[in-house]
């Protein structure tokens, strides 16, 4: 028997009264249903937060506090406390997610102070509840951090839960702009997860790392508490640390786990970690027991996040076999899929084969061309001038010349070579609308994706120096230098793939010795050029055939999905000007995947909003002038998505058709950009014009222009 989202969600409610009301019945004689702690879950605190002083979303911070400037402070910088660290990591990734200026749109059409219908109220969205913490504990020292939050208001007559599921390789506070705000203004349970990736940093020179509240041990004192050791001998470490002193390992890079494979997993852990939850929270307790009032049958699940976190929310629900999940709604998925050359996506008159391509792939070709691209003519875009200002332009002619040498350019001019690196990326996949990011995404993104995905994928530990490549501070001169200064507060500056809170990528092959790679010599060509022999063996790991290629690829195909989503109710939302994850590699072709492994029961809504792209936060940026006038926030749809799931799986609204939305950008002058507003940013068509729908018929994905 099939049932509606809204007849089933009466009868979630009605299942919760009735097992409240036969729990209070019980007799003595008979043995409830006890709430019993999974095995997974290591030891759990839970602090309370009042929402005057400190609270869930804002960390008592405010709207005025996150739009300020100012960070938060650390009263003795080397020994932060928790709740510093907890205020501060909060305040760096509320602002690493959205735009935080007013113009862009913060506490005006989203943001802590927005209310569920979207109007603005006075006072800074502060949100009372309790937070609740634990590993993922399997006795290891590669633990993942789950936190549940339950917001004072939780709303237990009609339970819900919405997972957080961290984007990028952020710490645990990685959602709350996202999907922990939305979560908790609907009186929901949030629970986040930070996936593995996370932001344990171990110091081998001080051979100190990071424990769960962020605050930082030495190996011995840590334990298995440590959010990341690597893994090595204590002679091991001497010999590396002599060899390459000032080094760091990173979580993501160096666990040698390969955690993406996992990340659905680790998502539907921190589902189960929340149902534990609330019901030791609230329901009847027997013989001093909690019982179990709140289960799957009878609590709303939305998984949800953007980015790597949307990418896990996909695997959860494609991996949920006990029936956890209800719905989904996501923005910019990283997801990777299995191969079906059956599929192909059109857009226009040009059709693309196949399930897209692995972030590995088109991160590694990017972090190749992307320095010479950013000079190419056809590029004044990007913010002025040819590169925009974000690449070194003898740097990158070097770049051209490096790749025309290679033969992967054949053009004899610098402006030509340039606009040949730019055209191969197009023909690639990336759209014509993200030609104007490539400068500042290879400024700020794309080597440090490519450096600690091909680690992360073929399970290579810090002391393999992979490509020559290995994570430090530097000092003034560019050099690998002691990190003890930056350390204390990694948990919350860090975003778990360097360059990130004062720790940057080094080249160890450069020549003249270690250094900086942005500014070092390569090898072959004794040239600064952006490190292109260090750029050319990541990109081998891919196309080539040896071992360290073929463990690179193992663990590639490790990641990939089916696109079963079980027949659940789900929208995904994409910016078609994304240049980091493309939706052409991702969300198209993983939309036409769905209504292959799932056919007439497919549920999926995918739509494609024109003038967006994967950095919202960039938008609002001083020093990125010209995101404002081009872009619009993709986050304003991520917050529709959630709406119209939420309003589906409550009352059975029907979901949005697939469809692009079409934007306009506020225009103006860069850094300048006049206010946005609500005709900006159109919401969903329930009824979308024939030359907006997004369709799928006989294997193909047509994508109107």
């Amino acid at each position: 028997m099939f049932l509606n989202n809204g007849l089933r969600s009466a009868i979630k409610l009605a299942l919760l009264g009735a097992v409240g009301a036969t729990l209070a019945g019980c007799k003595p004689t008979e043995t409830p249903d006890y709430n019993e702690k999974p095995s997974f879950v290591g030891t759990m605190v839970s602090v309370t937060y009042d929402g005057t002083t400190d609270d869930l979303l804002t960390a008592g911070l405010g709207k005025t506090g996150l739009q300020s400037a100012t960070a938060p402070t650390i009263v003795d910088a080397n020994n932060p406390t928790p709740g510093e660290l907890r205020k501060l990591a909060i305040y760096n990734n509320y602002r690493a997610l959205v735009d935080t200026t007013t113009n862009g749109g913060f506490g005006v059409l989203y943001g802590p102070n927005v209310d569920i219908t979207g109007t603005p109220f006075t006072g800074e969205g502060l949100v009372p509840g309790t937070e609740y913490i634990a590993y993922i504990n399997d006795g290891s020292n590669q633990n993942v951090t789950m936190l549940v939050q339950v917001p004072a208001v939780f709303a237990s007559a009609a339970p819900c839960i919405v997972t957080a599921t961290s984007s990028g390789s952020r710490g645990i506070y990685g959602a709350s702009a996202t999907a922990g705000e939305w979560g908790l203004k609907h009186g929901c349970a949030v629970a986040y997860v930070d996936k593995g990736t996370g932001m344990g940093v171990h110091d081998l020179a001080s051979n100190t790392v990071n424990v769960m509240d962020g605050t930082r041990k030495d190996v011995a004192t840590a334990g298995t508490a440590s959010n990341f050791t690597a893994t090595m001998t204590a002679a091991e470490l001497s010999a590396f640390n002599t060899a390459f002193p000032n080094r760091v390992a990173v979580k993501h890079a160096h666990s040698q786990v390969n955690p993406e494979k996992d990340w659905g997993q680790h998502t539907l852990r921190a589902v189960e970690f929340a149902l534990y939850v609330l019901n030791e929270r609230f329901s009847p307790k027997v013989n001093g027991r909690a019982t179990l009032t709140f289960k799957p049958s009878n609590v709303i699940v939305i998984a949800s996040s953007v980015s790597n976190g949307a990418g896990a929310a996909l695997a959860a629900l494609e991996q949920d076999t006990t029936g956890l999940i209800d719905g989904l709604a996501v923005a910019e998925p990283n997801i990777q899929m299995a191969v079906n050359n059956s599929l192909s996506v059109r857009r226009g008159n040009v059709t693309m084969t196949g399930t897209g391509k692995p972030l590995y792939d088109y991160m590694t070709l990017a972090n190749l061309l992307q320095p010479c691209a950013a000079k190419a003519p056809e590029a004044p875009g990007a913010f002025g001038i040819p590169g925009g200002g974000f690449v070194n332009d003898e740097f990158a002619a070097n770049r051209c010349a490096a790749l025309k040498a290679r033969g992967i350019l054949t053009a004899t001019t610098t402006n030509a070579q340039a606009s040949e690196a730019l055209a191969q990326l197009v023909a690639y996949g990336w759209q014509p609308e993200s030609i104007k990011l490539h400068a500042s995404h290879y400024a700020f993104a794309t080597p440090g994706i490519a450096v600690t995905y091909a680690n992360s994928y073929g399970r290579f530990g810090v002391r393999d120096n992979l490509c020559g490549y290995s994570f430090a501070a530097t000092g003034a001169d560019f050099r690998p230098a002691s990190a003890a200064s930056v350390l204390p507060r990694i948990f919350a500056t860090g975003n778990g793939i360097p360059p990130m809170g004062g720790i940057n990528i080094i080249n160890n092959l450069a020549v003249g010795g270690p250094i900086l790679d942005s500014t070092s010599l390569s090898p072959s060509t004794n040239l600064p050029d952006y490190n292109v022999d260090g750029a050319a063996c990541l990109r081998g790991l891919f196309t080539g055939t040896d071992a360290a290629a073929a463990r690179v690829q193992g663990g590639i195909n490790e990641v990939r999905r089916t696109g079963n989503l079980r027949g659940k109710p789900a929208i995904i939302v994409h910016g078609r000007a994304d240049a980091l994850i493309p939706a052409s590699f991702t969300s198209r072709p993983y939309f036409g995947l769905n209504k292959i492994a799932e056919g007439s029961t497919s549920k999926l809504s995918y739509i494609e909003v024109t003038n967006a792209q994967h950095f919202d936060s960039f938008i609002g940026s001083t020093t990125l002038p010209g995101y404002d006038t081009d872009f619009v926030p993709l986050h304003r749809y991520f917050i529709l998505a959630m709406d119209a799931i939420y309003n589906n799986l409550r009352a059975g609204t029907a979901l949005p058709p697939s469809q692009v939305v079409r934007t306009t950008p506020r225009g103006g002058i860069p850094g300048q950009a006049p206010a946005i507003a609500a005709t900006n940013v159109p919401v969903f068509a329930t009824a979308p014009a024939a030359a907006d729908q997004i369709t799928f018929a006989n294997n193909v994905v047509t994508i109107p222009d």
